[in-house]
């Protein structure tokens, strides 16, 4: 299904984000832990590229083997990195014939340490790539939005004017970055509203397992945790069970809040774990907590 389809239909809306494992025993365990939340019904289930592109090949195998064998909906990630566009339209008529419907363009990130440098006869920014999609295809086009700025950006206005060329380029949708703190999305959500994109937004969350591994994450990507959250996390830091209690706790409230708030759903970074993305959606669904809460003088109505 197109995803542009499925938000105007599906409630709740759920969608899981995995990364392509560097080997085939990697790749085993990924489809399994795709399996084991395949019965959560996800809206969709995407799969990222390494920076540079560096895992193209294995994530076109992936979203194959996941929409034709899993039976899942499937966006690929396609970037701008590391690809002309001769090597862009070969992957995406790939796609295509693979059934697949959806795709996220991204510019994507260069390998640590190097600065993005656009391909020769390739795309410099993601608005490029989707406008030559929206041109010569029939995806459904998602894009990332960033509601702390992008790293590479100057100002808030100048990562704002790069999200509005994504939206008149054609994206139908776009998914955030992860964030900690809902009142900076909240604030975004505002601001691009107020500059005319009107397409979908789909909050991204990831639940903390590993609070060294997402501090190295949220420095790379720009993002931050809250004073509060991370006094939490450092004082149980040697308890790796209480740091994931307490990481899928707060993930469930944040995403309790915004549903309720009246966001069309909620995109999952696993890192490539089932169990605490399980957990989360699980008691979200079993609590109806997608419906949005009464306006005050609403009656309450049960079913």
């Amino acid at each position: 299904m197109r995803i542009s389809e499925a938000l105007a239909v599906q409630r709740p809306f759920f969608s899981f984000e995995f990364f392509p494992p560097k080997d085939d025993a990697g790749s085993q365990q990924l489809v399994a832990s795709i399996e084991a939340l395949a019965p959560l019904r996800p809206a969709f289930v995407s799969i990222t590229y390494g920076a540079g592109g560096s895992t193209r090949a294995r994530t076109v195998s992936l979203a194959k083997e996941i929409q034709q064998q899993i039976g899942l909906t499937v966006v690929a990630h396609v970037t701008c990195v590391g690809a002309d566009r001769a090597q862009l339209r070969a992957l995406f008529n790939d796609l295509a014939r693979a059934g697949i419907e959806n795709v996220l363009a991204l510019r994507g990130d260069p390998p640590r340490g190097t600065p993005f440098v656009a391909p020769a006869n390739g795309f410099a920014h993601a608005s490029e790539l989707i406008a030559m999609l929206r041109r010569n295809y029939d995806f459904c086009i998602g894009a990332a939005c960033y509601p702390e700025k992008h790293p590479e950006a100057a100002t808030l206005d100048d990562d704002l004017a790069a999200l509005a060329a994504k939206a008149e380029a054609g994206a139908d949708f776009l998914v955030s970055q992860l964030f900690f703190d809902n009142a900076r999305f909240f604030a975004f959500e505002r601001q691009a509203r107020a500059i005319g994109v009107t397409v979908p937004i789909l909050p991204g969350l990831m639940p903390i397992t590993n609070f060294g591994q997402i501090q190295r994450f949220v420095a790379m990507c720009g993002a931050s945790i809250p004073p509060k959250l991370s006094v939490e996390m450092e004082a149980r830091k040697d308890d790796v069970k209480a740091v994931e209690d307490l990481g899928v706790a707060y993930a469930a409230m944040q995403a309790l809040e915004l549903l309720r708030a009246g966001v069309p759903g909620i995109h999952f970074y696993t890192l490539n774990r089932s169990p605490a993305t399980r957990a989360i959606v699980s008691a979200l669904v079993a609590a109806s907590a997608w419906r949005p809460a009464p306006r005050p003088g609403t009656p309450i109505t049960t079913v």
